[in-house]
């Protein structure tokens, strides 16, 4: 197994999750999922530059310092708890056109999960230990995302036609 292909590929799929959720918290229709789309952009920014001091180090190469930055998801927005407080003081009706990107959203952090989860069994050492974490960062992110376009769904889906 190649290793460095394997972070090459996650790089790739990071820098485009970035991208997405940068490009959708412009376009989202409600505050509080702008808010989730930013801060979840900054934290896919973060896993580009974990990725990318793995490779580094793989490679031999010294990053400066500055550069190294971990990412912290021990204090992560994304806990149910947050999520579901900032729905609760949100209008669902509101956040109904943002319904398709939520969804979007968890599909893409379902993947990159199973991506990582499906390779770190078959890696060794650091690299078994990086995908372990990636793993379970994106298992996070996938989690906020069903919850936030279940709970939104399910009050829109209740609400008389015509919303």
């Amino acid at each position: 197994m190649d290793v460095n292909k394997i972070f090459e590929y996650a790089l790739a799929r990071e820098r485009e999750g970035y991208e997405f959720f940068s490009s959708h918290a412009e376009k989202a229709q409600h505050a509080a999922v702008i808010g989730v789309f930013q801060r979840l952009a900054a934290e896919e920014k973060a896993h580009i530059r974990y990725i990318e001091r793995l490779m580094a180090d793989l490679a031999g190469e010294k990053l400066p310092e500055d550069d190294r930055t971990l990412v912290d998801h021990d204090k992560s927005f994304f806990s149910e708890r947050a999520a579901s407080e900032m729905i609760d003081q949100t209008t669902i009706e509101a956040m109904v056109p943002d319904l398709p990107v939520l969804r979007m959203a968890f599909l893409i952090e379902r993947d990159l999960a199973e991506f990582y989860s499906n390779l770190a069994p078959k890696a060794e050492g650091e690299a078994r230990k990086a995908l372990e974490k990636l793993a379970a960062w994106e298992r996070e992110h996938e989690r906020l995302f069903k919850s936030l376009h279940d709970k939104i769904f399910a009050e829109y889906s209740g609400m008389p036609w015509g919303g």
